[in-house]
């Protein structure tokens, strides 16, 4: 018992509080929460900040003016990408970009995902392998888009759901 005393005396004396804890849990971001909005980037992430800008020149959108979200779903998933404030050129930019990767995954080209995150995105060699086990379906959302994605094969869902993941992860989206 005096063990179990000490090390949780141990553990408070140094768990993390005040502005650094905030800053430390702020800057992690909750990646994969259901619903939760990315974490803007800090001036001091420079890798968060070239991923932005790659995918700027993949999508066609500023990335700090839209906002991601990467959902599971039990058959597959859905990709959804929309402008944070009204710009029909960023909208128009969004649904054409998505319409682009909607095809080019059907056809199972992953280089859009590749070229935004410089590597090739985990579960696109599987994805790409079983392309025709998996559906993607384009559809227009107010301020942008979504592209579903949707499989019966097991092995192609692992695929899907460790993209999503990845991409969740990668961009500080929500689920």
């Amino acid at each position: 018992m005096r063990t179990l005393i000490a090390v949780t005396a141990l553990l408070l004396a140094h768990w993390p509080t005040g502005p650094l804890a905030a800053q430390a849990h702020a800057t992690m971001g909750h990646a994969g929460h259901a619903g939760h909005q990315a974490t803007p980037a800090t001036t001091d992430d420079s890798a968060f900040r070239a991923l932005q800008q790659r995918g700027k020149g993949t999508m066609g959108v500023d990335q700090d003016a839209s906002r991601h979200r990467f959902e599971d779903l039990p058959d597959g998933g859905r990709i959804e990408l929309q402008m944070r404030d009204a710009d029909s050129a960023g909208i128009a930019a969004i649904r054409a970009h998505l319409r682009q990767a909607a095809q080019q995954f059907t056809d199972g080209i992953f280089s859009a995902p590749d070229t935004t995150h410089a590597m090739t995105v985990p579960g696109t060699t599987v994805m790409a392998a079983r392309k025709g086990t998996i559906r993607y379906t384009y559809h227009e959302l107010p301020q942008g888009g979504e592209v579903r994605i949707t499989t019966t094969d097991a092995e192609a869902l692992a695929a899907v759901r460790q993209f999503l993941a990845f991409q969740r992860s990668d961009h500080r989206a929500g689920g």
